[in-house]
């Protein structure tokens, strides 16, 4: 996603139009102070002679102005080259952060991957661990589950056939017996719960 910036360009541009205006504006008027000066020359040389200070200030102030104007104009195209590289470097980093963001997503997406193939494996060997013990003898597999947690216990006894869970239940000490029991018809009524349509609306 890219981020919108506003630029000073459009400002600076203006200014610096505005300040090459003022240039050629200066630089005319020199050329009419010039001329001027070329005709009194020739026609009244007394006048000129004799007020030579006026003119010469005049002539000082715009070559003054001028170069403020030129180191004005100097300094905003420093700034707006500043500018140019300010904004390469944000689209650098810019770049930067999609190529990131996008190796973040595909990993991921592996690690999603993985975890699907690692549920369906675990799923797959609790299944197959699951007839393993339906082929085995109740009396053999009841001291496997003595030794379960009551809720992994439940977790085994949901997957057997009804013969096989009561006949493993049977051989079991009756409070262990009791407690996978209880797990059992707990998670059946949540189910039962969950299924059941809102009869309240």
């Amino acid at each position: 996603m890219m981020v919108a910036r506003k630029s000073p360009r459009k400002w600076y541009q203006r200014g610096l139009l505005t300040l090459l205006g003022l240039a050629f504006a200066i630089s005319a008027v020199l050329r009419i102070g010039n001329l001027d000066q070329a005709l009194a020359d020739t026609e009244t040389p007394v006048l000129i002679a004799s007020e030579p200070t006026g003119s010469c200030d005049f002539t000082d102030m715009l070559r003054t102005t001028l170069a403020e104007a030129q180191a004005l104009r100097d300094g905003l195209v420093g700034r707006q080259a500043a500018l140019d590289d300010r904004d390469r470097a944000l689209d650098a980093a810019q770049t930067l952060i999609m190529a990131r963001l996008a190796e973040l997503e595909a990993a991921e997406a592996r690690l999603e991957g993985l975890l699907i193939l690692s549920d369906t494996a675990a799923e797959t060997d609790l299944e197959r661990l699951t007839r393993v013990y339906e082929t085995m003898d109740a009396a053999q597999v009841a001291p496997l589950f003595a030794q379960m947690e009551p809720s992994f216990a439940a977790g085994f006894l949901s997957r057997m056939t009804p013969e096989t869970g009561a006949a493993l239940l049977a051989e079991l000490d009756p409070q262990v017996g009791y407690a996978i029991s209880v797990i059992l018809a707990t998670r059946n009524a949540s189910a039962l719960r969950s299924a059941a349509p809102d009869t309240q609306n």
